[in-house]
């Protein structure tokens, strides 16, 4: 389990744009499970249907991607601070089935399928009280900056 404090540690995003708060569930080099609260106060509500608010369905595959980030960063024992970035570069059989709305808690799963050359393939899914909200495959590249 980790909390947002340790989240920060894998992750170099910060508000408005972490978009883990909690880990549950991880199994190195396998999978992980993790969670964002979606509250009313998210600054894209604002502009983002503000009459009928609606989360990003981008957000939706950038939350999922932050959780698959923490996985690879957590199986390769690397951390930001060690001079390393792992970048979201490409989804594929991306398909959203319900919206993500304030009061919900999204659940975001990712599952290794391949690494190589540093670059990991995950199978990610996005789900709100077990109905799925989003699945995709999202390739992400560990770099040294």
């Amino acid at each position: 389990m980790m909390d947002v404090n340790e989240i920060r540690q894998y992750l170099p995003h910060r508000y408005p744009f972490l978009l883990v708060d909690r880990v549950v569930e991880l199994n190195l080099k396998e999978s992980i499970v993790a969670y964002k609260n979606v509250t009313i106060n998210e600054p894209f509500f604002d502009g983002h249907f503000p009459d009928h608010p609606v989360m990003p369905g981008v957000l939706i595959i950038e939350a999922m991607a932050q959780a698959a980030g923490i996985l690879g960063f957590k199986t390769m024992d690397k951390k930001p601070e060690d001079g390393s970035i792992y970048y979201f570069v490409g989804s594929d059989k991306v398909r959203f089935k319900r919206p993500v709305v304030p009061g919900d808690r999204v659940q975001l799963e990712a599952k290794i399928l391949t690494e190589k050359r540093g670059i990991w393939k995950f199978e990610c899914r996005a789900t709100v009280d077990g109905e799925l909200a989003c699945s995709a495959t999202i390739l992400c590249a560990d770099r040294k900056i």
